[in-house]
């Protein structure tokens, strides 16, 4: 499939607007003879708050009357069957990625966006929103290479030692009161890069979003901790996603949690990934809304918020044309694979809350089902606790990253 980028100039001027809005007249273009009169917009501008919202309304109906389909799940797809080809459009605003089995459609659709709106063609994709995208004749590469010099050069942090992990197995961050304050807008500002950079390297989600959770009032241990995974990425700045061509599309998932990790609240951490073939293409890490009384509890609700991701790639997937059920998640806790295969209310169980339940509907419905996996291979390990680098390299590389330079 080739995949090309186009850009629209001047892209929220062609959103007309259906309220009532008035704007002051601009500066050096007053009329003299009503200098206190205002304009009354007829088309979005930069800075307007429905500037956004008219021009997705404008695109999508252009696109829709030229016989594309909207994603069922993500609005911002569209797409467009013609025979045994497809054709995908995806849309950022202004900046749109398309690609096709077939090249003529490419060729066509260039063409009927620039009879409408005024393009910019970047031919095929190879940077967008931050992301290096090299196509080979094996695969595609998707990293930050880039973005991870420019942090470390604005953190001044490009001569600092490089490390091989983002976390120490030893560190536990508590927000400890009587130690010493750090400027709460670097760290902030940090903190922000980093998650950013989690789009392509889930290598340090876990310890990113370990460091976020003392956004409010971070300390000296906290700082020091983000300055590791400024550190780790100094070892590795051009770690990537690596995309093999011709592999497999078998569908699978991974969901892991610790328990009681957060020094906090006592609340556990769920971590997940789904896997295309062998290679991740969805990953999460998030600290549970509820204290968890059980590993068993913990990682059912891991599991539920799992299943809810794999839920959304299927019904994703449908889109492209591919149908995908049965999907399996790999599990290291039996109790959990228990309490999910045995709707029965008992004892151990009634707590739980209800929306956590919806995974029992799922598996009988031969959406999903649990499969138990050793913990040593269960590779959402990597998304709830910090391992030793010998453990940590080798789920990197399970996982698909590879430093492509």
């Amino acid at each position: 499939m080739m995949k090309f980028q186009m850009d629209v100039k001047s892209v929220f001027l062609y959103g007309r607007i259906d309220e009532e809005v008035y704007v002051c007249q601009p500066p050096g273009f007053e009329d003299p003879k009503f200098p206190d009169h205002v304009c009354k917009l007829d088309k979005a501008l930069y800075g307007v708050h429905q500037g956004p919202r008219k021009w997705y309304e404008t695109l999508s109906s252009f696109l829709l009357a030229n016989n594309f389909k909207r994603g069922t799940i993500d609005k911002t797809l569209f797409f467009k069957k013609s025979n045994q080809h497809i054709m995908l459009v995806q849309i950022y605003v202004g900046d749109i990625i398309f690609g096709s089995t077939n090249e003529s459609l490419c060729k066509d659709f260039e063409s009927l966006m620039k009879s409408k709106f005024e393009m910019s063609s970047m031919g095929e994709l190879t940077f967008f929103l931050g992301l290096q995208v090299k196509k080979t004749p094996t695969g595609i590469f998707i990293s930050q290479s880039k973005y991870v010099k420019d942090i470390l050069q604005r953190f001044k942090l490009t001569d600092c030692k490089a490390l091989g992990t983002p976390m120490s197995k030893t560190t536990s961050l508590s927000p400890d009161l009587e130690e010493e304050d750090v400027d709460q807008h670097q760290y902030r500002a940090m903190i922000g890069s980093l998650m950013y950079l989690t789009a392509s390297r889930p290598d340090i989600i876990f310890a990113t979003c370990l460091c976020a959770r003392f956004q409010a009032n971070p300390k000296v241990s906290h700082m020091l901790a983000v300055k590791r995974i400024f550190r780790y990425l100094k070892e590795a700045p051009g770690l990537g996603l690596w995309y093999p061509r011709n592999e497999d599309f078998q569908f699978m998932a991974y969901t892991d949690s610790d328990y009681g990790g957060c020094n906090i609240s006592k609340k556990s951490t769920s971590g997940g990934c789904q896997f295309l073939g062998s290679r991740i293409v969805s990953w999460q890490c998030k600290k549970q809304s509820c204290v968890s009384t059980s590993t068993s509890e913990a990682e059912y609700i891991a599991a539920s918020s799992c299943c809810a991701q794999v839920i959304w790639i299927q019904n994703q997937m449908k889109d492209y044309g591919v149908k995908l059920f049965n999907t399996p998640i790999q599990i290291d806790n039996s109790s959990a694979i228990s309490i999910t295969n045995n709707p029965v209310k008992h004892s151990k169980t009634k707590h739980i809350d209800i929306r956590y339940h919806f995974i029992r509907d799922c598996a009988e419905n031969k959406l999903i089902h649990l499969v138990k996996v050793d913990t040593e291979h269960n590779l959402a390990d990597l998304f709830t606790k910090a391992f030793d680098e010998g453990r940590f390299r080798y789920l990197i590389t399970a996982i698909g990253m590879i430093n492509f330079e």
